[in-house]
């Protein structure tokens, strides 16, 4: 017989008493018995309540993916797009972590994550899903226990049930002990409670603060970063191939600018041919870039839209050029990145070598491009932007009641889409749009509140909150009005000082046309944190 404990459903009341406390949990968990009663009330054992397994509708389900054999990432790719064939449609994941190896140390590391999703599979025929999935994968029965394993595919939550059976323990019986399992975890969650079922998961920990208590007493956001646990985001070759982990928080990653167009704000037709092109790119990594985003398409205000076929004609010789001339790019110790909002120009680049795509519509623009940026499987800046460059900085657009709110409110919706379609969170890049659809006085706002945009996107996805946050003032409008500097080229002093604020405020990536300077400013700024840790 397959048992299971329900968990009281929480009232429409209680919820909202929930939704009203206003601590940040990872910061001020909650009492938990202070908002429900004591938890024995909310876990029934009676044998009224002990009940053979029924199929109910649709249940929200909690799953953790682990590799240590192998192409890992690729497996973790089979492994949800075979979930998904089966029936749980994936709705959020976790950031990707590489961990040391626990209980059995003499083997590779892994990588870790977790995904959220919908299913109308009963808890055991998701458990023979998984099973399946796994030994489709090369997983063989009857190995070293907590040994070396292609995949691992454990239920960790099953909706608002306890299961206990010779089969399946749902909580998983270890999630409590493991942080390379509670990090994935965590990132699911939002910092506020937005339902009765994470009620119910939060619950089940045993600890008065739920999930983020338990978390906490393993070492919270202080051991990732260690040896131990890494969070890192996949980096493709050309084509799409992954060989390396970029951990993005070792230091803030600064991205170059080159715009192959003759009507950008600032150095519109400078770079125009190959060769130009070409040199540029290579300037800019002798002055520390860690990646060059090269665009074809000017945004700026008023902008004229081009083809995709004009922008690939601008485009995709500089990209092949630049892989002939510049080996840092072919050894991927600089990254080549496309800016582009159009979805067969990113396809097109990425398939010619780019390692990533920078939009700045997050897929509003041009809708298949979150379809497409899935299946290439890339790193994806999605920058907060409202109507396109024509008409963003007019009436409605540029109205907000609160900026950093509306505009971390705005980006986490596009996020959502974003993973639906099947972008992970772990390939994602957040960037508030400075610039863009903005006043200089919203600008200011923006700059300066970069951790309450954390803040408010971790409220709903902390692993929206948890990626890596790209920042780009070089030379903005708002920094010429600010200090009366009418050409873009004079603002290079006044952008140390907007990607200084940035980069003390959280921003791990700042976008910038001159690299020297902010080169240094990134490494002055780099040495005060490390010192202010």
């Amino acid at each position: 017989m397959k048992i299971f404990k329900h968990i009281r459903p929480i009232s429409l009341q209680e919820l909202k008493q929930l939704r009203r406390k206003k601590n940040y949990f990872i910061s001020h968990p909650p009492s938990w018995s202070s908002i429900f009663g004591s938890r024995s009330a909310l876990l029934h054992s009676s044998a009224e309540n002990t009940v053979v397994e029924v199929h109910n509708p649709e249940h929200e389900v909690v799953i953790a993916l682990g590799s240590n054999v192998g192409d890992r990432l690729k497996h973790f790719e089979d492994a949800l797009h075979f979930m998904r064939e089966s029936g749980i449609h994936i709705t959020r994941h976790a950031c990707l972590y590489e961990s040391e190896p626990a209980y059995v140390t003499n083997q590779p590391n892994f990588l870790n994550s977790a995904v959220r999703g919908i299913t109308k599979l009963s808890p055991h025929e998701l458990l023979a899903v998984l099973k399946k999935i796994e030994k489709d994968l090369g997983r063989k029965g009857g190995g070293i226990r907590y040994g070396p394993r292609p995949i691992d595919l454990d239920i960790l939550f099953y909706g608002r049930l306890k299961i206990s059976s010779e089969a399946l323990t749902v909580p998983h019986q270890r999630i409590w002990e493991r942080p390379f399992v509670l990090a994935p975890v965590v990132d699911l969650l939002g910092s506020y409670v937005d339902s009765d079922v994470t009620a119910t998961w939060h619950s089940l920990s045993g600890f008065d603060g739920g999930v983020f208590e338990a978390w906490n007493r393993l070492g919270g956001e202080s051991t990732v970063g260690s040896d131990g646990l890494k969070r890192v985001l996949p980096l493709p070759n050309g084509g799409g191939e992954r060989n390396r982990l970029w951990e993005w928080s070792k230091k803030t990653h600064l991205m170059g600018v080159v715009n192959l167009t003759q009507d950008s704000f600032s150095d519109g037709g400078e770079f125009n041919s190959v060769d130009s092109a070409v040199s540029q790119i290579r300037r800019l990594v002798s002055e520390g870039a860690d990646m060059v985003d090269l665009g074809a398409q000017s945004t700026r205000p008023k902008a004229r839209r081009v083809s995709v076929d004009e922008e690939l004609d601008r485009l995709l010789p500089v990209v092949e050029a630049a892989f002939q001339r510049v080996p840092e790019l072919e050894e991927k110790k600089v990254l080549l990145s496309v800016d582009t909002f159009y979805s067969e120009v990113a396809s097109e680049a990425v398939n010619s070598g780019a390692h990533m795509v920078n939009d700045v519509s997050a897929g509003q623009i041009d809708p298949k491009m979150f379809d497409v940026v899935a299946g290439l499987d890339v790193p994806y800046v999605a920058m907060h932007m409202r109507g396109d460059p024509s008409t963003m900085q007019e009436g409605e657009n540029i109205r907000y009641d609160d900026v950093c709110r509306e505009v971390a409110s705005e980006l986490g919706q596009r996020i959502s889409k974003a993973e639906i379609s099947g972008i992970p969170a772990w390939n994602l890049i957040i960037d508030p749009g400075i610039g863009f659809s903005k006043t200089t006085e919203q600008n200011l706002e923006i700059l300066m509140g970069l951790p309450r945009i954390r803040e408010e996107l971790g409220k709903r996805s902390l692993a929206a909150s948890h990626g890596p946050l790209l920042v780009g003032p070089s030379r903005k409008r708002f920094l010429g009005e600010i200090c009366g500097r009418v050409d873009p080229k004079e603002r290079d002093a006044v952008t140390v000082a907007a990607v200084t604020t940035g980069i003390l405020g959280g921003a791990d990536i700042v976008r910038a046309h001159n690299m020297g300077f902010c080169s240094d400013a990134a490494k002055l700024c780099d040495a005060l944190l490390k010192k202010g840790r």
